[in-house]
């Protein structure tokens, strides 16, 4: 359930004709009274005899009691209370319940109050009522209204928990603005999946990922056609900015404009400035960037995944064993990696990405601010990812995707960890979701290339098998069996094939592997193991491309192998 305190206003008329009126989209069905200070309140809805005036004046009255010169200048409150989409439709004596419990908790009329402000509760939706007051009280006083909203969202959870409907988490005020009830019957009447604020929400921050100034920022924004308008000081300096899509206008045939701070709090420019210009005293991360072996290629989307999973993974580190500054700015740029990275998808794992990067800028946002410049490695990688230009879902580029994709539902997991430890419950959940569609994302672009990789091995030399499960019979002893029983053991033994003629020692691999994270709880050890091992020995990830195939071709010897890095595959754990 999700109260809103609105705006207050002047004129009591004015939001009496909008409440029992059609709706700015004819949305407004059977407007009526539910409750009011007074059971004998004229209902202009039901009441043929009863007008809009009638109630305006009894509403009025204590105001108009008052001398002219100590009369507010804006009177009239106003506060809607909306059910979750999956909550049961209410009665209209329940909704009359909620509303009384709700002008009592903002102090609009507390219990027992015969001297309070007058209100009233219109109903003209199935989901939601609106609760118009005059704040003068009988006796002439002021209510006392301090923190009337965090006050509201507290009673909100009383009253979920009491008509057992859906228990939402109270919100910190970091929050993205909801669409309105005009916006979504809007996009319903054009049969769009989101409304124009959310998709210009999901356009900006998309231009944003990654951006290094101002300038390419705005450069980004034109190139995806939105309607641009910046707001300029008489210094020249550019103070803000309004977006709008080309196709949505108002009733006038005016095109409908959205500052960046009402799309989101962190889109307003001077937030996005701060991303440009990191803190002088900010300790800059290296690159990040892995090592690049001579046999897979320099550029492209490959190329940019490969950087991008590396710069992941030391984002976890940081999240992991950071402070708070540094942690929440990992997370903030993590949302960047995942927008250029559903901005650049291929079109098979597009809807799920886009939602988990939907999802997780909810997460992106709290209370304790990043230290900028701390996050310029992940921010590099969103970079690399919209200039290397979308993936295709084959090949290489689908198959570093997938290596990807398994990395950032871990940092995923670890920010909902994080945030549930800060107590941040709107964001935790936010990351939870975004870990969902990150995991079926991930298992449809992991499909293929872990297909094939398991024929591979199921076609090697039975003394090749052989050799393998005696390997990882000496390498992981306790965990041999259940891997060998695994319906993945084949790709795991042609990993290390490939492992082994690219020079590497795969006893080394494996022992660390399994000593940087724990298998005991992984749902495919093997699956794990198989991108552990592709990552850290520098194979190329699609098992199919002529680098891979040992029958065929013996590369040059590789370095040294390094120190296998915790992979983002520990994901498979919770899958």
């Amino acid at each position: 359930m999700i109260p809103r305190v609105h705006k207050t206003g002047s004129r009591t008329i004015g939001l009496i004709r909008y409440l029992y009126g059609p709706g700015t989209h004819e949305e407004h069905t059977d407007p009526h009274l539910v409750a009011a200070w007074d059971s004998l309140v004229p209902d202009p809805g039901r009441d043929p005899a009863a007008t809009y005036p009638d109630l305006q004046k009894l509403l009025d009255q204590p105001v108009e009691a008052m001398p002219r010169s100590r009369r507010p200048t804006e009177h009239v409150w106003h506060l809607s209370v909306r059910a979750a989409p999956e909550d049961p439709i209410l009665t209209d004596e329940q909704w009359g319940d909620i509303a009384r419990r709700m002008v009592a908790a903002t102090g609009i009329a507390p219990d027992g109050d015969t001297a309070s402000c007058r209100w009233a509760a219109v109903r003209h939706a199935d989901d939601h009522i609106h609760i118009i007051a005059t704040t003068v009280r009988e006796d002439g006083r002021r209510p006392r209204r301090h923190n009337e909203a965090k006050r509201a969202q507290a009673e909100a959870r009383h009253i979920e928990a009491d008509y057992n409907l859906r228990r939402l988490n109270t919100g910190d005020g970091t929050a993205a603005r909801r669409p309105t009830s005009a916006e979504r019957h809007k996009a319903n009447r054009h049969n769009q999946e989101r409304t124009p604020r959310e998709t210009l929400r999901e356009t900006v921050r998309q231009a944003v990922a990654g951006a290094h100034s101002e300038e390419e920022f705005f450069a980004r924004l034109a190139a995806s056609g939105l309607l641009i308008l910046q707001r300029v000081a008489p210094s020249g300096d550019h103070i803000g900015y309004t977006v709008a899509l080309p196709d949505d206008r108002n009733k006038h045939g005016e095109p409908v404009f959205y500052s960046g701070s009402k799309l989101a709090p962190d889109l307003s420019l001077p937030r996005i400035r701060e991303r440009f210009t990191p803190p002088a005293e900010a300790v800059l991360e290296d690159d990040s960037r892995p090592e690049q072996p001579a046999l897979l290629p320099v550029t492209g989307p490959a190329f940019a995944r490969r950087r991008a999973t590396a710069a992941t993974w030391q984002a976890l580190l940081i999240i992991d064993h950071g402070d708070d500054g540094t942690a929440a700015a990992q997370i903030a740029a993590a949302a960047e990696v995942l927008d250029a990275l559903a901005k650049t998808s291929a079109a098979h794992t597009r809807k799920e990405l886009r939602d988990a990067a939907f999802a997780f800028e909810r997460a992106s946002r709290s209370h304790l601010k990043a230290v900028r410049g701390h996050d310029r490695a992940l921010r590099q990688a969103a970079r690399d990812l919209v200039h290397s230009g979308p993936a295709l879902g084959r090949g290489e580029d689908g198959a570093t995707t997938a290596m990807l994709i398994d990395m950032v539902f871990f940092l995923a997991t670890a920010a909902a960890n994080w945030h549930a430890k800060k107590h941040h419950a709107q964001q935790a959940a936010a990351a939870r979701q975004a870990a969902e569609h990150l995991r079926a994302a991930y298992q449809t672009a992991a499909a293929q290339p872990m297909a094939v990789l398991q024929q591979r091995g199921q076609r090697l030399a039975l003394d090749v098998q052989r050799r393998q499960a005696a390997l990882v019979r000496r390498a992981l002893p306790e965990l041999a069996e259940r891997v060998l029983a695994e319906p993945g053991w084949p790709a795991l033994a042609a990993t290390l094939t490939d492992a082994q003629q690219a020079g590497h020692d795969p006893a080394v691999l494996l022992a660390e592997a399994t000593r940087r994270r724990e298998l005991d709880t992984a749902t495919s050890i093997s699956d794990v193991l198989v991108w552990r091992l592709r990552r850290s020995a520098h194979l190329p990830a699609a098992p199919d491309t002529p680098h891979a195939r040992g029958d065929r071709h013996t590369p040059p010897a590789a370095p040294a192998a390094q120190p296998v890095s915790k992979s983002a595959s520990d994901s498979n754990r919770r899958r």
